[in-house]
């Protein structure tokens, strides 16, 4: 095992800007089912670092600003809709979630299906475009297998 990386419970973060900030962490909640951890809000509203938990996983978010790191970054929108990564949630029930994406007005990119590796899933665009796909497949539990 590599010495490089902190033996933690979530070694890789992925993290992300939104323009509305505030809006995301709650569609991010609601829709997806994470829980808000950590808020450092700003005094204009907008977010300066969030945290948000996904079973034991997690993501960083917050608002878009124009700083030598937010320059470093392009929002979907801002690229036509394209993105350069994006996060892959396991979770219990791949339906129930494209329900609730649906029900909270997500676009779907990929419709769900079962898919040939195992498990079940969908994509879909949260409501500033970013990328998410969400299956039942468990990696972990694959290469155990």
């Amino acid at each position: 095992m590599s010495s490089i990386p902190k033996q933690t419970l979530c070694g890789v973060i992925p993290c992300l800007r939104y323009r509305d900030a505030p809006a995301a962490i709650d569609w991010l909640c609601s829709t997806f089912g994470f829980e808000v951890q950590f808020v450092v809000p700003n005094e204009d509203g907008s977010i300066a670092h969030a945290q948000l938990t996904f079973g034991n996983s997690m993501v960083m978010l917050g608002s878009v600003f124009d700083t030598e790191y937010g320059r470093l970054l392009k929002q979907p929108m801002e690229t036509g809709g394209f993105v350069t990564q994006s996060a892959y949630l396991v979770v219990n029930s791949a339906d129930e979630v494209y329900g609730r994406v649906l029900q909270a007005g997500g676009q779907i990119v990929l419709d769900l299906k079962d898919e040939d590796y195992g498990g079940r899933g969908f994509t879909c665009r949260d409501p500033e475009g970013h990328i998410w796909s969400i299956g039942t497949y468990d990696p972990y539990a694959q290469a155990g297998a």
